[in-house]
């Protein structure tokens, strides 16, 4: 089961991340109101982490229980532990060390500090989620989970690139094709660096609700194929799908190749 993408447009990458971060927060709290504990699939780029600043920087991010919430990422370079390049580096100095988020709940991708190459990186990480996955289906054993090696993933943000790559998934390439399992390790990503740790689409595909933000005129021929129905092989971008939400949050630069009939307004007008 996965839902059917809608279109939120914004005017600017500002106002986009403003609202990613609205949407977030919002999404976070409605959460642990009904389960406590809230799970969020962050992603890189410059959307994710200005989303991410812009959540610290609202008043209402004081809404959230971060000592409840896990966090995740959908992929990771595959360097140093402290790169500036990393992710997860970027996301802690965005929001997660300015909240005070659950360094026991951050789940971070394994570096080159503690594994011999991406693949290993990757094994690791699988474990951790069906680690996860173990402990909350013992914690509520009424809880069913999507995929049996995966914990619930609530939110999960992805950006897209010129190419429609979502995490480290690159059209046409190993990543993108693998089958039966959560995560892969990517050695030869054609945007440096070249190795890369990424969630599967299978995974991905199994969250809740599943974000793409994009902005700028130079993803928008991604954002116009990937919402025409090509295939995720070749456009891996069209692949990502929520189980309850597909939503796409774009601003009007990202917007110039959109087919019309697919704009959603939702809960707010389109700028």
């Amino acid at each position: 089961m996965t839902a059917e993408p809608k279109v939120s447009i914004h005017p600017s990458q500002t106002s986009l991340a403003a609202a990613v971060a609205a949407r977030l927060i919002t999404r976070l709290v409605d959460v642990q109101s009904d389960r406590g504990t809230a799970t969020v699939v962050l992603t890189g780029g410059s959307i994710g982490t200005a989303a991410l600043q812009a959540v610290a920087e609202s008043p209402a991010h004081t809404a959230v229980d971060w000592s409840n919430v896990h966090v995740w990422w959908g992929d990771e370079r595959f360097l140093a532990g402290d790169d500036p390049e990393r992710n997860a580096v970027q996301a802690r100095a965005a929001l997660l060390d300015r909240v005070g988020a659950d360094r026991t709940k951050v789940h971070e991708f394994g570096s080159t500090d503690a594994f011999s190459d991406e693949n290993a990186a990757a094994v690791d990480y699988a474990e951790q989620l069906a680690a996860q996955a173990r402990a909350e289906a013992e914690a509520d054993p009424d809880t069913v989970l999507p995929d049996a090696r995966l914990p619930r993933f609530d939110v999960l943000l992805l950006g897209v690139g010129p190419d429609a790559h979502i995490a480290s998934l690159f059209p046409e390439m190993a990543g993108i094709r693998t089958r039966d399992a959560t995560t892969v390790g990517v050695a030869d990503a054609p945007k440096p660096p070249p190795q890369r740790v990424s969630l599967t689409l299978e995974a991905i595909n199994t969250a809740q609700e599943v974000w793409l933000s994009v902005s700028g005129s130079d993803k928008a021929g991604a954002v116009g194929l990937a919402l025409a129905g090509a295939g995720h092989v070749q456009v891996p971008a069209a692949g990502a799908r929520g189980r309850r939400k597909t939503l796409w949050l774009i601003d009007q630069d990202a917007a110039q190749q959109l087919p019309g009939r697919l704009i959603d307004h939702e809960d707010e007008p389109v700028a």
